[in-house]
């Protein structure tokens, strides 16, 4: 049992320190948890990544309680980094969701104890085929003799001032969980993109997400030759099935030459001269702001950002005009708040 501190006697230094003491204690002990847990690590864990690298199937996790909790987490991690994964309740498993599991799968079981409902579950689970990791601080449970990897989270007691609410254990198994979900990342070379397409609607997905991702194009995107008429440049924009602000221009190779926006028409509406007499080239932004199509979309918010302007033209390794940016855009997919 860990030691027992009074928090709510003495004085408001007494009791700050010992609140203090007491939250020092509990990371210190998971702390501990964690580092007992990678001290154990051996050939099993090389053996449980290489059993998930070489799966057909999918990775049912399941646990019951906190350790049920934590599993989901893991669980999360694994399917966010490349690794097709599933949540299995043990006691529904039993009632019905057996239905779930296929026999290529790979089960990762959760117990501290390693006799609590999944031991009820796991030799089902081996019966159907599937190949099974116990993560467990009992080697020798009921659990562990149906699995075909046991990985170690160690004795530390818990942080726990009765020391009975899973904590030190609870921060081993998520930790061990984590490192077997990275590691298996890693070895599949998961990158980058790859990650950004498991989360298009969260800020790291966003800083993942390159210029190509968020232009317009086609009909959306604008693109006149440099001897166009302005008129042909103001229809072109209003042909924009999504309202354009602006439209690219393009020498007789494609490459961008310039830009017109609707600033410009409205600037040109207090000339002298009939507007349809005037050629895109007479009133276009000559080397206007670029984006390339792999940079990421971030740098072309800071562009945009930097010089106040709405709309930015994207292009390819040959400067050839492929998209534009709208500041709108950016706005709707959470870049800008």
């Amino acid at each position: 049992m860990t030691e027992t501190i009074t928090v709510g006697q003495g004085g408001d230094t007494d009791r700050t320190e010992n609140i203090l003491r007491r939250g020092h204690s509990v990371l210190r002990r998971e702390a501990e948890a964690i580092l007992d847990a990678d001290a154990r690590l051996d050939n099993a864990f090389v053996k449980a990544v290489e059993m998930i690298l070489d799966s057909t199937g999918r990775v049912g996790v399941t646990g019951m309680g906190k350790a049920g909790l934590i599993g989901n987490k893991i669980q999360a991690t694994l399917a966010s980094t490349g690794t097709l994964s599933y949540r299995i309740h043990p006691v529904e498993a039993l009632h019905g969701d057996l239905g779930m599991i296929h026999a290529d799968d790979v089960i990762l079981a959760l117990s501290k104890s390693g006799g609590s409902e999944l031991a009820g579950l796991l030799p089902v689970l081996c019966g159907q085929g599937c190949r099974i990791i116990l993560l467990t601080a009992r080697l020798d449970s009921m659990c562990a003799r149906h699995a075909d990897v046991v990985l170690d989270i160690g004795q530390t007691p818990e942080a726990c001032p009765l020391g009975l609410a899973p904590s030190s254990s609870g921060a081993a198994m998520l930790a061990l969980g984590d490192a077997l979900a990275l590691t298996v990342m890693e070895v599949r070379r998961f990158t980058p993109e790859q990650y950004a397409r498991n989360h298009p609607g969260g800020a790291l997905g966003r800083l993942l997400m390159r210029a190509r991702e968020v232009m317009r194009t086609g009909p959306n995107c604008p693109i006149v030759p440099e001897a166009a008429t302005l008129e042909d440049c103001y229809r072109a924009i209003l042909a924009a099935p999504k309202r354009a602000g602006a439209a690219c221009v393009v020498d007789p190779a494609g490459r961008l030459v310039g830009i017109v926006t609707h600033g410009d028409f409205f600037r040109l509406l207090s000339r002298a001269e009939p507007l349809s007499a005037l050629k895109v080239a007479d009133v276009m932004t000559r080397n206007p702001k670029r984006v390339g199509e792999d940079e990421p979309a971030v740098e072309a918010l800071r562009i945009m950002q930097q010089y106040a302007i709405d709309d930015l033209p994207v292009v390819d390794a040959a400067d050839g005009a492929t998209g534009l940016i709208d500041i709108q855009d950016l706005i709707a997919r959470g870049f800008v708040t």
